[in-house]
């Protein structure tokens, strides 16, 4: 069982609750959406076909315990389920990040699921797929990326008209080099919204590249 893989690597996560943990990443290749922010479009192609066992001793050789799936979009290669599965049964703690638009319902319960609501600025929000918020966990994060105000009133709207908190932790972060952290940091405090505000830690460090 193979699938399209356009890089594997040793890093830091810059995001999330889990920031800072070392981590090896399994980047996904393609996505079907195209968001305005989009810090990974060469991803949206390339990359060379990976057997699962190949996958997993080259996840393996890093000796970390925490692996996140990643892309593009991972969930658009229906082998993904599989591929969680397998890191999940060789007992490694793993994460998804997913754009919000592909069904979560058939990723392992082992999994926290990361889950990107579009905003307004991406260009994609039609594209939510709002059912997922059914099958979230309290393991699982959802994430809002921000790139102005009007997205975060969206945002603030969301947060209280679903109840986003009740269901999981949900990060607010501002989208890179479009909008100011210590801007959104001033509305989440004078809002005194229940969200964890963060920054990209991996470009803080290494800027904006593949491979971090």
């Amino acid at each position: 069982m193979a699938l399209k893989i356009y890089e594997i690597f040793h890093s830091l996560q810059g995001e999330t609750s889990r920031i800072g943990l070392p981590t090896v990443f399994v980047r996904l290749t393609g996505c079907p959406m195209r968001c305005t922010y989009c810090d990974t479009a060469y991803a949206f192609s390339g990359g060379r076909n990976m057997e699962i066992t190949e996958i997993m001793q080259q996840v393996s050789s890093y000796g970390a315990r925490y692996v996140t799936v990643t892309g593009g979009e991972p969930l658009a290669q229906k082998e993904c389920r599989d591929l969680l599965k397998t890191l999940c049964d060789a007992g490694f703690s793993v994460s998804i990040e997913t754009g919000g638009a592909m069904d979560i319902s058939v990723v392992d319960s082992r999994v926290s699921v990361i889950l990107d609501i579009k905003t307004p600025a991406s260009n994609e929000s039609e594209n939510n797929l709002w059912g997922n918020l059914a099958h979230l966990k309290a393991a699982d994060e959802i994430k809002f990326v921000l790139c102005n105000r009007d997205d975060y009133d969206w945002a603030k709207q969301k947060l209280s008209e679903l109840k986003l908190t009740d269901k999981c932790p949900v990060l607010f972060s501002p989208s890179y080099q479009e909008l100011s952290a210590p801007e959104l940091a001033s509305w989440v405090l004078a809002d005194q919204l229940p969200v964890r505000m963060q920054v990209q830690l991996h470009k803080v460090l290494w800027g904006e590249k593949p491979g971090v």
